[in-house]
């Protein structure tokens, strides 16, 4: 499925909030682990602090045992024990505190990520009919595994790491200008031209990392739709096609790979040619002050100084690993925050009406509604339905039958008009208030992989195992389901894989009538896809369900709802005859001229 112009996934990129704008929103999951992270930050500065100490005791034995000639050799020896020792507990100190801050970071890391999985699913869950209309699953299922998963190796490794990688950069500094301010100033001439060539590489990597998320997503929903039609694929041997549309997608998904490592790549040159170039200059400057005598550059200086300079590029080469971690991070924070900025449309009212208990009543009061600006779908739909009543509504496809239920359902809301339910209009109670009194079985309902009695419950706690069998046996489930291998813990296939489309449809009822035991009942084309014994079993089912209950059928074959009390005639959005069966077979309109060309066709 393809996304239409100005659809979520054309808005990516566009408008592209600043790096610190993202950065710092994520950061505000860290707020409710806030102790943990200053723990992390603690150990850090600890084993910053230890390891950037290990250089001193370096110099130390240089000047003060290794090119001390005047004094004793076994003092000598002796002091360069002591400090061999205490270089070495302190290294190992070092490296326990290490270990503890890696499982904190992990622990709160592994928290904040779980957090943000959770947000976005939620959002998903919460996003309109509307909004799944144009993007396709894939999209949506990068965004929950593979955006957060980026983030998650960020959050647990990119962020621990870099804060140390700065606290050991800037311990590294304190020192270099403790042990020579003249050397620090040499060496520092070097950092402005390596930062200008990081800044211009870090512009070109974060737009690459954007193409590479995009072409994923575009993948991702390329093979999750092809994945979901290959018996279509197969059956028109369209395999060469879809291969080929793959590749398409796969060739792009490389090129934006590739131009990510080409930038990604430049920083280690240019760290390595910054750190050659530094060392030169630390011994250039360093034995000239030592030849000469002319400054307080001792040969331990020099050497602890040379090992500082190793450490002052360690954590830079470390950071420039982890600017693609982060430009990474920052892509797949942009289409997250993305997502869950969307609107979701169709909100709760602040005061909305109690629906403890529904009568029954719909309304649709002049009721214009379109999926795309002025295309209208409906056009002034007028009708009520009573408590009790039945009523089908029929008409050819794209005449707007199914909009009618998605308006009462509220997944939209009408441009113009009202539609209402016992008086009030379905705006002024909450979404779940009104899902909650319908029971909707539609022509493909959804089965779950999982047993046959979660699908009927839907996991609802409050829906026992007799509820469950009790809703099966009421409409006609309850036989074929004991006949399956395991009864009702028997596990689904995907999409109910294996069962007839009768059975599923009976599967759908008893989870409608177990769901909401007061319903208002809604079929949409329940019967279009069954074979005629299901299709009895279902119309008894009916026939049972339906009494004196508001109900309303979608319906494709006519001869199943010669029973309702009413049926609308639909003809390009508009209604053009309301009657009984026999007085719309009278009329000699529409409505015949349908019945008897379906009647044909069945």
């Amino acid at each position: 499925m393809k996304t239409g112009p100005g659809t979520f996934d054309e808005q990516e990129g566009r408008g592209t909030p600043p790096p610190f704008s993202v950065l710092r929103r994520l950061l505000r999951y860290t707020r409710a682990y806030l102790p943990a992270l200053l723990l992390a930050f603690a150990l850090i500065l600890l084993m910053t602090g230890l390891f950037n100490y290990l250089p001193v005791i370096l110099r130390n034995a240089i000047d003060r045992y290794v090119d001390a000639t005047g004094a004793a050799e076994a003092s000598r020896i002796q002091g360069l024990i002591h400090l061999g020792v205490l270089y070495f507990v302190l290294s190992g100190l070092g490296s326990a505190v290490r270990y503890a801050q890696g499982l904190v970071t992990a622990w709160t890391g592994q928290r904040i990520v779980r957090d943000i999985r959770r947000d976005v699913f939620n959002k998903a869950i919460e996003m309109p009919r509307e909004f799944y209309d144009h993007t396709p699953v894939g999209r949506i299922m990068t965004r929950v595994t593979s955006d957060v998963d980026v983030i998650q190796q960020f959050v647990s490794e990119g962020v621990a790491g870099s804060v140390a990688d700065l606290f050991m950069f800037m311990g590294v500094v304190g020192f270099m200008l403790y042990l020579s301010p003249f050397m620090t100033g040499c060496l520092f001439t070097v950092i402005p031209f390596m930062i200008a060539l990081f800044a211009f590489a870090n512009t070109k990597l974060r737009r690459a990392n954007r193409e590479i998320r995009r072409a994923q997503a575009a993948m991702n929903a390329n093979t999750q739709e092809s994945l979901a039609g290959m018996t279509t694929i197969q059956l028109f041997n369209r395999e060469p096609v879809a291969c080929s549309v793959f590749g398409e997608y796969n060739d792009a998904m490389k090129k934006a790979c590739f131009r990510e490592v080409r930038w990604f790549s430049f920083y280690f040159p240019v760290l390595e040619w910054a750190q050659a170039l530094s060392t030169v200059l630390i011994l250039a400057a360093g034995g000239w002050v030592i030849l000469s005598g002319k400054g307080h550059v001792t040969l331990g200086v020099l050497v602890a100084f040379l090992s500082y300079l190793r450490e002052f590029f360690r954590p830079l080469d470390s950071l420039s690993n982890r600017i693609g971690s982060l430009q990474q991070a920052l892509v797949s924070c942009e289409r997250i925050f993305t997502l869950m900025d969307r609107d979701i449309r169709i909100h709760d009212p602040e005061q909305p009406v109690a629906a403890t208990h529904i009568e029954g009543r719909l309304k649709l009061d002049h009721v214009w509604f379109a999926y795309n600006e002025n295309d209208w779908v409906l056009k002034d739909i007028s009708f009520e339905v009573q408590p009790g009543e039945s009523m089908a509504i029929v008409g050819a496809t794209g005449s707007g039958k199914t909009t009618i239920i998605n308006l009462l359902a509220r997944f939209y809301d009408v441009q113009k008009g009202s539609v209402s339910m016992d008086g009030h209009d379905v705006r002024a109670y909450r979404k779940n208030d009104i899902r909650r009194h319908m029971g909707i079985v539609t022509q493909d309902p959804f089965l779950f992989s999982s047993s046959v009695a979660d699908n009927i419950s839907l996991r609802d706690p409050a829906i026992t195992r007799v509820h469950i069998e009790e809703a099966a046996r009421y409409v006609n489930a309850h036989a074929f389901i004991e006949a399956l291998p395991n009864g009702y813990d028997t596990v689904l296939n995907e999409r109910g894989a294996g069962l007839s489309a009768g059975q599923k449809q009976l599967l759908a009822l008893a989870r409608a009538l177990a769901q909401n035991r007061d319903a208002i009942l809604i079929l949409d084309e329940a019967t279009a896809n069954v074979d005629s014994a299901s299709e009895l079993l279902i119309q008894d089912a009916l026939t049972r369900v339906m009494k004196n209950r508001t109900s309303i059928i979608i319906a494709h074959r006519l001869s199943t709802i010669r029973h309702v009390d009413r049926i609308i005639v639909l003809y390009q959005g508009r209604i053009t005859a309301v009657g009984s069966h026999e007085e719309l077979i009278r009329q000699d309109g529409y409505y015949r001229r349908l019945y008897e060309y379906l009647s044909v066709s069945e």
